[in-house]
């Protein structure tokens, strides 16, 4: 027969004694009335219902958890229908002899028939045993098990009494049970019952309130709230029961309750009282000081903790506040962290800047230099920033070496806002080291010129402060300045002093902090390559494409991009094409805007198709690189463009139209100067054109005015200009040497090839004209440098005829299938260039007509991404449309 619910009877008389001799209260038997706001729990009281099955439950949490109320709904709804019998349990009973006497009252309530001359012990020792087993044997008698609730068991001091109830719980036949709620665990082997499965646990993280119990509260309150006003009130209560009680109170009466549901903290007055009422008072001084001390901190470990406090012991302390769930909690899995809840947090923020204002900028300091000494920099600056020690601040960035992030992320990086009140005129070097870096991330050339110049006055006037990381800050800010200052030589100087320095730092500091070395090696390659040094300027970059991924990813986009256009430039055209699409790909994943794309990578994919006259695909990549959208002018940038244009003119047969393009790569005011090795093609581009134009004696003056005008480049542009103007002898004599040198840049080979070719054919001398030729298409074939051969084929078309061997190499260089190869289709090209496997894949989406959203999505690729191999399959397949591409594939069985 199953026991109902037993209510201990409220009576008029007073309870049997104590065995001190005090009667014993009748309200220490009664289950607390619900309140009128309750929330039904029905997620935590059925984990109860089936908990009381098992010999003990634990209801454990903060003050204002609702552990009561909760233990209390669940005995009103009498399920599974157990005799309770209620204890609650107040501070002052932790001294009491009284406890025995409640555990026999209570059980009596409950319906258990223990006998009257069953009396409980006199003393606060154990008890006898004797007794113990006299009350184990009544209760293991029943024939319904009871339900004993022990309300504020963590009042209870000592372990005894835990140890003669476990003893009486063992020996009870299963007949009782017990429900245990307090702030801590109470005594008990509970690991014992853990591991056989026998223990109940509701805790701190389960009381929590979720959104729809919270949403009840505030319903019963008549508060409504948004679905974004709730997420911030359980965000700052963290789900407490009684802080979302006590901010319904604060707001039931508000008219604006979503507004002000941002401004309340652990500082209103009615929280405040009780944290202070039920958390800070029950604590000693000493404890309550360290929670003071210590609410600076957000996440912090015990050796943090120690270091700001200056005691030995934070680390019991903090176990000890932990396991009292005094809102002290382990931050994430283990207990390496903790942190204080946050309206917590936020009353003792406010009590110690009443109580101590004078020691919160030391607490700081202390936490700083912590943060510093173990690498955590954007900590450690927060914290000097919020001690307004802006000299310390300046001084954790410049000893960390982390003024290459200042440099790179500027104001809108953590460490830049956090230094954005920086001022100006501090009497530190640090200081000003750090507020040139600032100012240089925008562009700010004068102010950093400024700030720097202080800095080698304070350093000078301050040897004290000298340190090998301030000189290294102050270096690698001069780097970046001379390169905006577009002061190639000083960049180069500069940046040599800054290697040296590099080289001394410590290797795990140098490790974690890569930029350092990027944006030194990045300026250094850019003026190796404005001052002409183009092979030293593509070692420097091919390092710097070459850094690992996720290191200064907008460093490395300009080095791949600026590296494509020397390869470009160089001849290497596959190489130049995948450097490009390297740097367009990593400016896709990392979402660049139209405005931050990398020009030189699409001016890089310009001169390529444009070298293998493809002037479709030449044209999209120009229009994708219009230097007008950058700002400040770069005249890298204005240069390529000019030059990559002139040519495509050049190729329409708008002559005229090309030469004026190249008018276009001038230098640019108040932007960088051109490369020289780029200004010299443009020079040359420039007498190749007019000698197109029959005006051969003002290409020789153009060759005259380059800086070399007697280099293999230079000597070879002479030489045609000598054959057009009729001089084929001294054109020979000048162009012959450079053809057969070994060592001579590939464009440079090639063109000298086919001007012997030209000379020889209009000197009637076939053979060797034959034979030059031959050389030619051979130099140019490895990576289809067709433009070269297009421009002169009208004096040359005819040497072709009756040779069928260079008809052959002819036929291959243009990509036409050999006469001896049966071709898939007469219209059939020959794919020069493999495509890469990731290309095949999106080929493959394109034969099945997917749109690119999909292709992407099926290759878990970025839109943009799917679009670049797109037009590199486009201009391998040498097609103007995708399904022209489709179509050319199957002929050449790709798919």
């Amino acid at each position: 027969m199953t026991a109902e619910l037993v209510v201990p009877a409220q009576t008029s008389h007073p309870a049997a004694p104590a065995t001190g001799g005090d009667p014993l209260l009748q309200s220490k038997f009664a289950v607390p009335e619900p309140p009128s706001f309750l929330v039904a729990r029905p997620r935590l009281t059925e984990r109860l219902a089936r908990g009381v099955r098992e010999p003990v439950s634990l209801v454990v949490g903060p003050a204002g958890a609702g552990k009561t109320q909760l233990v209390a709904a669940w005995a009103a709804e009498g399920t599974p229908g157990y005799p309770i019998g209620w204890i609650t349990i107040e501070e002052e009973d932790g001294q009491s002899d009284a406890f025995w006497a409640y555990i026999l009252e209570a059980l009596r309530r409950a319906g258990v028939p223990v006998a009257a001359s069953l009396t409980a012990p006199h003393t606060t020792a154990a008890a006898d045993r004797s007794f113990l087993v006299r009350l184990a044997a009544a209760l293991a008698d029943q024939a319904t098990p009871t339900v004993l609730v022990l309300d504020g068991v963590s009042n209870l001091t000592g372990q005894q009494w835990a140890t003669d109830l476990e003893f009486v719980l063992r020996h009870a036949g299963r007949m009782l049970r017990l429900v245990l709620v307090g702030r801590w665990d109470p005594p008990l082997p509970l690991h014992r019952y853990r591991l056989a499965g026998r223990l109940e646990e509701i805790r701190s993280e389960d009381l929590a309130f979720t959104t729809t119990e919270a949403t009840e509260l505030l319903t019963l309150h008549h508060v409504p709230l948004s679905h974004h006003g709730m997420d911030q009130l359980l965000q700052h209560t963290e789900g407490w029961a009684a802080g979302l009680r006590l901010f319904a109170m604060a707001l039931e009466d508000a008219g604006n309750a979503e507004t002000l549901v941002a401004t309340i903290t652990g500082n209103e007055a009615t929280i405040a009282e009780y944290f202070v009422d039920e958390v800070l008072r029950i604590q000693p001084d000493h404890v309550r000081t360290f929670l003071l001390e210590t609410s600076i901190l957000d996440v912090f470990t015990p050796e943090l903790a120690e270091a700001v406090t200056g005691r030995t012991d934070a680390r019991w302390l903090l176990t000890a506040l932990c396991r009292q769930n005094a809102f002290v909690q382990p931050a994430g899995d283990g207990l390496t962290a903790y942190r204080c809840h946050r309206l917590f947090a936020e009353l003792l923020q406010a009590q110690l800047n009443r109580t101590a204002p004078d020691r919160i900028a030391e607490l700081h300091r202390r936490a700083a230099t912590w943060f510093g000494a173990h690498g955590q920099i954007n900590e450690a600056v927060a914290h000097a920033v919020a001690a307004e020690d802006w000299p310390l601040a300046a001084s954790i960035v410049v000893e960390d070496h982390a003024v290459g992030r200042l440099l790179l992320d500027g104001r809108t990086g953590r460490l830049g806002e956090q230094l954005a009140a920086l001022p100006g005129d501090l009497e530190s070097a640090d200081g000003a080291v750090v507020a040139a870096a600032l100012a240089l991330s925008v562009r700010d050339a004068d102010t950093c010129t400024v700030q720097l110049e202080r800095a080698e006055e304070l350093m000078i006037s301050h040897r004290s402060g000298y340190t090998p990381a301030l000189a290294l800050a102050h270096l690698i800010t001069d780097v970046v300045l001379a390169r905006l200052r577009d002061d190639a030589h000083s960049v180069l100087h500069t940046a040599a002093a800054a290697e040296e320095l590099l080289a001394q730092v410590p290797t795990e500091r140098r490790d974690r902090h890569g930029e350092l070395r990027m944006l030194v090696l990045g300026a250094k390659g850019d003026a190796q390559s404005r001052t002409g040094a183009v092979d030293a300027a593509a070692v420097t970059l091919t390092e710097v494409a070459n850094a690992a991924a996720g290191s200064c990813e907008n460093v490395r986009i300009d080095a791949l991009a600026h590296l494509a256009l020397i390869e470009a430039h160089r001849g290497r055209l596959r190489h130049a094409e995948k450097l490009a699409d390297q740097a367009t790909e990593l400016a896709d994943r990392m979402g660049l805007g139209t405005a931050s794309r990398p020009l030189a990578a699409e001016l890089a994919l310009a001169w390529v198709a444009m070298e293998r006259y493809d002037i479709d695909t030449a044209g999209r990549h120009l229009r994708a690189a219009d230097p007008r959208r950058i700002r400040p002018a770069d005249g890298l940038i204005h240069a390529a463009f000019a030059l990559v244009r002139s040519r495509r003119l050049q190729a329409r047969g708008e002559l005229r139209s090309a030469l004026t393009a190249l008018d276009d790569a001038g230098h640019v005011p108040g932007g960088q100067a051109a490369p020289s090795w780029l200004t010299r093609q443009v020079a040359l581009s420039r007498a190749r054109l007019q000698i197109t134009m029959g005006r051969p004696d003002e290409a020789i003056e153009t060759v005259d005015r380059l800086e070399r005008p007697d280099a293999e480049d230079a000597s070879v542009v002479r030489a045609a200009a000598l054959a057009a103007a009729g001089d084929a002898q001294r054109a020979w004599e000048l162009v012959e040497p450079v053809a057969g040198t070994a060592g001579v840049a590939g464009p440079v080979s090639l063109e000298a090839w086919l001007v012997l070719a030209t000379v020889a054919a209009r000197r009637g001398e076939v053979d060797e004209a034959r034979g030059a030729l031959r050389q030619a298409l051979r130099a140019a074939l490895p990576e289809s440098q067709r433009r070269a051969v297009q421009q002169v084929w009208a004096d040359l078309r005819r040497v072709l005829r009756d040779n069928d061997e260079l008809a052959a190499q002819y036929r291959q260089l243009q990509g036409a299938p050999q006469p001896d190869k049966p071709a898939a289709r007469p219209d059939a090209v020959v794919v020069v260039e493999p495509l890469s496997k990731r290309e095949m894949e999106v080929l493959e989406g394109m034969a099945a007509m997917l749109p690119t959203e999909e292709i992407a999505a099926s290759l878990y690729v970025s839109v943009n991404t799917v679009k670049t191999h797109v037009r590199s399959i486009l201009r391998k397949l040498s097609a103007s449309r995708r399904n022209e591409a489709v179509r050319r594939a199957r002929s050449l069985g790709l798919i």
